[in-house]
């Protein structure tokens, strides 16, 4: 059950939607009700995903970062929902890598995808949104676009780009459009694990005062109350959902 009333029956688009956060996103926005589209680029878990969950209005592939096969999404989307109310652009790659080891192919696959994606799927929803006036976008930036973290430049330059797009967007299409950024620190999601030892993982959680990584259901409710009219008078902002990661240095006190 859902609790944000007026989300019942939004026409709701997730990229990256067939893992971690983005899943999550869906089955958290099926929960309220609303019509869902995901979109993925990983085939066998898009199907895996959309046989799983019936009440998925559909899902398509799409690679985020070439304008023809975004299109092609969007024209699907058009097909099976009849526009869009609702964009979560979630789609995104990382590596772990000193900055002298990233080659260009590396910068450029990761610029494309995580910044040059959220372009091209707002660019489309947008034009979609505009003919109804009205419309809701959230755009997955990190922690990691808001400071610096060693080994993931490309990664960390991505996100500070696309906190600024949400900014930008959001003033150019007041009032009828809100956009806003969704900021997530640690998330332990299938590419985090695939990123970090065990050992590593404990080691991050020391740092962070709530002393957790965050669950990617955490983070979808945080995308499922920006979408709803609780949050009518947000916008244009990058909220941090990271247990007080970037609240200042930590170190833990005695009670």
């Amino acid at each position: 059950m859902g609790i944000y009333n007026d989300l019942h029956g939004k026409r709701v688009v997730i990229t990256g939607g067939a893992s971690g956060i983005g899943l999550a996103t869906a089955k958290r926005f099926v929960d309220e009700g609303s019509k869902v589209v995901i979109l993925d680029w990983n085939k066998e878990e898009l199907s895996k995903v959309l046989t799983n969950i019936p009440e998925l209005k559909g899902g398509t592939y799409v690679d985020v970062s070439d304008p023809e096969e975004v299109k092609l999404a969007f024209e699907k989307i058009d097909e099976l929902l009849g526009g869009i109310d609702v964009l979560i652009s979630n789609a995104g790659i990382s590596y772990r890598n000193p900055f002298l080891k990233v080659d260009y192919e590396q910068w450029s696959k990761v610029l494309r995808i995580n910044l040059d994606g959220m372009f091209l799927c707002a660019k489309e929803a947008i034009t979609r949104m505009k003919e109804q006036h009205s419309g809701v976008i959230l755009l997955t930036g990190s922690t990691n676009g808001l400071e610096g973290h060693p080994f993931y430049a490309d990664y960390n330059s991505s996100k500070a780009g696309v906190i600024l797009l949400a900014k930008s967007l959001s003033l150019e299409f007041a009032p009828w459009l809100r956009v806003n950024a969704v900021c997530p620190g640690y998330v332990l999601t299938p590419m985090q694990k695939a990123e970090y030892t065990p050992e590593m993982l404990e080691e991050v959680n020391k740092k962070i005062p709530l002393n957790r990584h965050a669950e990617p259901e955490e983070v979808a409710s945080l995308f499922a109350f920006l979408a709803s009219s609780e949050a009518a008078y947000i916008t244009g902002q990058a909220i941090s959902i990271d247990g007080g990661e970037t609240a200042g240095p930590y170190t833990p006190m005695k009670q």
